[in-house]
């Protein structure tokens, strides 16, 4: 295990910063742990739901690092001199109306090559198991297949500046625009963004249609609405 962590750390080293993740720097532990099981519960119980699209979604990692540092789960995404910049949450099946499909058959613990190939896509263990138990099961796709798909989706996608974006007044619907202009196909629409409570950006979810083609967002999906004030965390730079 040691030896593949070794080879895929040196493989990552050779992708261009833009498609490896927007991981500025990762480096994989020689050693990984292994995930707990994730199940369904009462609370996000097996639903079973035709699925309409899907959704592509990638977290801030400064502002989970601000907001989250001092977790346990988060010490690999934000401690040992690693950083990011989007980090993949996971690709999401979407229902054809508001309910989604989960949990929809079971999910053994995910192989460390898996783990590793996608930690620094992904950079929580735990994370990675949940979307294969929570949202890869409603798929046809193994583990590996859903996870080759889900980054290279993820790594096909470009970004603004970001730091210039952090030094302006933005809103949802501005900063939507300013990540359509450098991704070809990709419009405003085809964007959803969320962000705490105090209007810090978190997440982008970008929709997709069933054959994973950039595709306008259901009426129904979250986000902010186009015109609410968002600003953009950078860290401490």
């Amino acid at each position: 295990m040691k030896t593949l962590v070794k080879l895929v750390a040196a493989a990552a080293l050779l992708v261009p910063v833009a498609a490896n993740a927007q991981a500025y720097k990762c480096d994989l532990p020689t050693s990984l742990a292994r995930p707990k099981p994730d199940l369904p519960s009462k609370d996000q119980p097996r639903r079973l739901r035709a699925i309409g699209g899907y959704t592509l979604a990638i977290k801030w990692a400064p502002q989970f690092c601000h907001d989250h540092a001092k977790q346990a789960a988060a010490r690999f995404q934000c401690g040992s001199g690693n950083r990011f910049g989007f980090t993949l949450h996971g690709l999401w099946p979407d229902g054809k109306t508001k309910e989604w499909p989960q949990y929809c058959r079971p999910a053994s613990l995910l192989p460390e090559r898996v783990l590793s190939q996608h930690l620094c896509a992904t950079p929580d263990l735990q994370l990675i198991q949940h979307e294969w138990a929570k949202h890869g099961t409603c798929t046809r796709d193994t583990p590996a297949q859903f996870f080759e798909r889900s980054r290279r989706l993820y790594a096909r996608l470009r970004y603004p500046d970001m730091d210039a974006l952090s030094r302006r007044r933005l809103t949802a619907g501005s900063f939507a625009e300013a990540m359509a202009r450098v991704n070809p196909g990709l419009k405003a629409d085809m964007m959803r963004i969320t962000a705490n409570r105090h209007g810090w950006l978190e997440e982008v979810w970008v929709c997709l249609d069933t054959a994973y083609r950039y595709h306008r967002c259901p009426s129904f999906q979250g986000g902010l609405a186009k015109t609410a004030r968002l600003k953009v965390w950078r860290g401490l730079r």
